[in-house]
């Protein structure tokens, strides 16, 4: 069966074959539908596949950590003494027509009653508690830090968009030093 509607034509059994044959220039018919759906995968393929995070994105991104910092219950307190020490404003040039941007905050943990180690402790609890829970940092743990008596190093990262924060935890003030930066990446 074959019916021909507005210069196409329709195969017979296309229920059993599923395509539909065009005429081409020279009159003959050509199988489109592998074509055009092959076309169509790779073009839908290649458009959704970006180029992976922009500067743009991530510093966003670091822009809204700085302000979770500013309104955690913890860190708006006034003994906590929250200093923002470098806001992420600046393109700062770290390879060919890449770039990065940094946060660094420091702020105190009031300390009570308690020996150093104790301190430390708790300090380190209370921050990992803020950026996995808070800033949704994924935390890596240095279990060989566990003997250090006079600071903490507290590592977290955001994939997407490329972030990677370090936090120095002191039994002096300011008892935290964190440190935000992007990955080295392109504008756009």
């Amino acid at each position: 069966m074959t019916d021909s509607f507005d210069g196409m034509t329709r195969g017979e059994d296309l229920g059993q074959d599923c395509f539909i044959c065009l005429p081409a220039a020279g009159g003959s018919d050509v199988r489109v539908a592998g074509m055009a759906v092959a076309f169509l995968l790779v073009g839908w393929v290649v458009s959704g596949c970006g180029t992976g995070p922009t500067l743009q994105a991530a510093t966003t991104e670091l822009q809204k950590d700085l302000q979770r910092l500013q309104t955690d219950s913890l860190l708006k307190k006034p003994y906590s003494k929250l200093r923002i020490v470098e806001r992420p404003d600046r393109d700062l040039p770290c390879d060919k027509g890449k770039f990065q941007r940094v946060l660094r905050v420091t702020a105190d943990y009031e300390r009570e009653d308690s020996d150093v180690d104790s301190h430390l402790d708790q300090a380190e609890r209370v921050m990992e508690n803020t950026l996995s829970s808070f800033l949704q940092y994924k935390m890596t743990y240095d279990l060989s830090q566990l003997d250090w008596r006079d600071a903490r190093l507290i590592e977290g990262r955001k994939d997407v968009p490329g972030i990677t924060v370090k936090v120095i935890v002191v039994p002096e003030s300011p008892t935290w030093r964190l440190v935000a930066k992007t990955d080295c990446l392109p504008k756009s």
